[in-house]
């Protein structure tokens, strides 16, 4: 099992042969796709990861592997790795979504300006970069994503925050600006966590005013207001035109409170009774478009073992598989709830190698990050 949170530095970068059908793509990013060519894929790494940290960058590769010639663009914040992660705790998530939009209209293999539009791209977020992706496709006009995969992230918030590890003063830092600040205007635009921090009144379920009225992120991309104020439709009509949004739960994960988040159900924290997402009112109200998607088959939920952001490679090559790849493709229906990891066989590969080197380098996993 392996971390994508972890942050080693014994990784060496993995060198592909480049193809001549990649190399095709790089000098015509924009004709028309074959039916066989995959689409590009987005990545937005988790709390405490950087976008060129080469863990992140072997999950890369495996996609690649799986589909050869996927193009791969590493979100980031900062162009500086150790700034890109700084980034992860401090500052204001409606400031990075819309630099992430920008950015994606500036490459050349992701946007198209004759249509003012992107081509066609599947995206992956583990933890918090999986709702940082779905607010970006609910914000970023002109951006046209098939599928979206997230892994442990926490759509419907966090209700806690779990320890940071015993040096790490940047995460202490900015999670010691939350206790009993959390809706402040001053934390609500500076500390990333405290912007997807949702608090909710046990006796009533429903979200506490000062969330409603103060979070900078949350609150608004799941479009919940006060009552009397209007929602943005924009958000529903994005989010409802992926052909595949798939939620993937860690079944034993510590890490995410509550965990069920990530399938946006609601947790009572005094009771422990969970309300999911079908019964409520953001799915029957369809306040951002997840009940449209479940109407076409295309809301998946699924649960894989582990804790928080324990992954191998078999379940994301199922993944790969499954979702990514070629524009023309097919989904099946998609009736379970678990991925099961399949065993391996035969030569292992060269990153799968590396990756068994930093398995055993890497002792102390940074589970306390979302």
């Amino acid at each position: 099992m392996w971390s994508l949170l972890s942050l080693p530095a014994v990784l060496s970068s993995l060198a592909y042969t480049t193809s001549a059908s990649v190399l095709h793509q790089q000098q015509h990013p924009l004709e028309a796709p074959s039916s066989q060519k995959p689409l590009p894929l987005l990545i937005w790494h988790g709390l405490g990861d950087q976008y060129d940290n080469d863990g992140l960058h072997t999950v890369g590769d495996l996609a690649k592997e799986v589909h050869p010639g996927t193009y791969v663009y590493y979100i980031r914040i900062d162009d500086d790795g150790s700034q890109d992660r700084q980034a992860t705790f401090l500052g204001n998530l409606t400031e990075h979504i819309s630099k992430v939009c920008t950015d994606i209209r500036n490459n050349k293999h992701l946007w198209n300006t004759q249509t003012n539009q992107s081509v066609k791209v599947d995206a992956l977020g583990f933890s918090q970069g999986g709702q940082f992706l779905r607010g970006l496709i609910q914000r970023c006009e002109g951006l046209n994503v098939r599928s979206l995969v997230t892994y442990g992230s926490q759509h419907n918030g966090i209700s806690s925050i779990k320890a940071c590890g015993t040096w790490d003063f940047l995460c202490k830092g900015a999670l010691a600006l939350m206790k009993g600040n959390a809706y402040t205007p001053y934390v609500q635009s500076r500390v990333v966590p405290a912007q997807y921090y949702r608090t909710i009144n046990e006796t009533t379920g429903e979200p506490v005013e000062a969330y409603l009225e103060h979070s900078n992120f949350l609150a608004d991309v799941n479009n919940e207001r006060k009552e009397g104020e209007k929602r943005n439709q924009g958000y529903g009509e994005r989010l409802a035109k992926l052909e595949k949004f798939v939620m993937v739960l860690f079944e034993d994960d510590t890490t995410v409170i509550p965990k069920e988040s990530g399938w946006f159900a609601e947790v009572n924290c005094t009771s422990g009774e969970v309300t999911l997402l079908r019964e409520r009112r953001i799915y029957t109200e369809d306040w951002i478009g997840l009940k449209r998607l479940d109407e076409k088959k295309g809301l998946v939920f699924e649960m894989t073992k582990g804790d928080h952001m324990q992954l191998d490679d078999e379940v994301l090559g199922r993944t790969f598989e499954r979702y990514f790849g070629p524009e023309k493709k097919e989904f099946g229906e998609e009736e379970g709830r678990r991925v099961a990891a399949r065993p391996c066989s035969g030569r292992k590969k060269s990153w799968e190698r590396k990756m068994e080197e930093w398995r055993r380098w890497f002792d102390k996993p940074i589970k306390e990050y979302l």
